[in-house]
């Protein structure tokens, strides 16, 4: 007997990035839902889906199922996707996903600002779903980009493509411009800064998608250069999908509306937002303590502390915490006396190669492997198990162990002790 909307939380919270029970959760997907759909959703499995599949799950006519497919992806519950010329489904986890992308345009057929409420409500008060997918877990949704204006000749050797928007921008397939969804969910609390607000970027799938129904504009590379300078120049962090190929989202952030930020400063010591492979190097001999740099850091990294200076007991100079800084690169550029610099970090941060690899890593911390292994017919598809446990064939031991635990399957477990001992890892 549970509701259209009972189920479909049961199946969002299927996926490694799921959505905390709540009432304010079952508003939300009132509002975006109705119970015939939620409960229709519900039934999809988790990886992509053909309208012809969905037909049959959903028991009722090709024609009828394709419909009411094209009209979820028309506001933006679903994505469609173009797979070697068939257009399959996806449900998109909440964020980024299908949340944000129901405040990234003025729209007229929901109540924005009810919802934008209850969004606050849901993720800045209760805090249970933040801090679930910002803190649980090594891999997390997204990671920081460096600023690029502040990038030394040095710095540019040890650079890599992926780890640049510009490069983002200049190879994706497709790019929209929408509604910044944080900034424009707090301007209907009244708590919206002034930053750019028309600056959030999709790409790729996700970008096609969401042009093809109006929910982001298509740009080309020179109007997306264009916009990621003025972001640039509004001292907006760059936040993006954390993967090496195909990123499909990159979001320019303040620190006041963004929830990733937000998530940052709340819950630094868990380290919720994966950094840049960088960090400043602060030059204390010529530091006169402005602060300026305490200012635009996001996520209060920098401070100012006494100076030590018995000549000028009231002398400051800035201090870094470097367990919550970002590496995004803001204090150099604020910084008027060329007293900071960034350096590499000593040891890389590790990114994903695609979506496939971060969300098994992200399953597997989280404890959700098994429902991509058994998701509902998956088995029928020896490619998708094939691409599944393959993904888990290249982690390190240590992650290979935690998914053969949960798993509890003899044939995976010989499958790694095999690899192990051949030459194939």
């Amino acid at each position: 007997n549970k509701s259209g909307y009972t189920r479909l939380v049961n199946r969002i919270n299927r996926f490694p990035q799921g959505a905390t029970p709540s009432i304010l959760l079952d508003k939300i997907l009132s509002m975006l839902f109705s119970e015939t759909e939620a409960h229709l959703v519900s039934l999809l499995p988790i990886k992509p889906v053909t309208a012809d599949k969905a037909a049959k799950i959903w028991k009722m006519s090709l024609l009828k199922a394709r419909k009411i497919l094209d009209q979820l992806a028309s506001r933006a519950i679903l994505v469609d996707i173009d797979i070697k010329g068939t257009t399959q489904y996806v449900l998109p986890p909440p964020m980024a996903g299908f949340f944000e992308f129901s405040m990234m345009r003025v729209r007229h057929d929901i109540d924005q600002k009810v919802l934008g409420e209850l969004f606050y409500q849901y993720l800045n008060v209760e805090e249970d779903f933040i801090k679930d997918l910002f803190t649980v877990g090594d891999t997390q949704l997204g990671r920081v980009f460096v600023h690029e204006p502040v990038l030394s000749n040095e710095n540019a050797i040890h650079v890599l493509d992926y780890e640049l928007a510009s490069q983002v921008i200049k190879t994706a397939s497709h790019m929209g411009v929408s509604t910044c969804y944080c900034r424009h969910k707090m301007y209907h609390i009244g708590k919206a800064c002034d930053r750019p607000m028309d600056i959030c970027m999709t790409f790729n799938t996700s970008g096609r998608s969401l042009i093809k129904y109006g929910h982001a504009r298509a740009v080309g590379v020179a109007e997306g250069l264009d916009l990621l300078s003025q972001a640039y120049e509004s001292n907006l962090v760059q936040f993006g999908e954390n993967v090496r190929d195909r990123v499909n989202f990159i979001c320019n952030c303040c620190g006041c509306c963004c929830e990733a930020m937000i998530a940052a400063r709340r819950f630094s010591i868990f380290n919720p937002v994966h950094t840049s492979n960088f960090i400043p190097k602060i030059n204390s001999n010529s530091c006169t303590g402005c602060g300026k740099c305490v200012t635009i850091c996001p996520v209060e990294a920098m401070a100012l502390v006494s100076a030590n200076d018995s000549k000028n007991p009231k002398k400051k100079k800035v201090r870094l915490n470097n367990d919550i800084c970002l590496g995004c690169g803001l204090c150099v550029r604020a910084c008027v006396d060329d007293s900071l610099e960034l350096k590499s970090l000593p040891q890389r941060v590790i990114t994903p190669l695609n979506g496939a690899h971060r969300t098994v890593l992200m399953a597997i911390e989280r404890g959700k492997l098994q429902h991509l292994i058994f998701d509902n017919k998956v088995l029928f598809s020896h490619r998708a198990l094939a691409a599944v446990l393959g993904v888990i064939l290249q982690l390190p031991p240590v992650k290979q162990i935690l998914a053969s635990k949960q798993v509890k399957s003899r044939y995976l477990e010989k499958l790694i002790s095999y690899l192990e001992g051949s030459d194939v890892i």
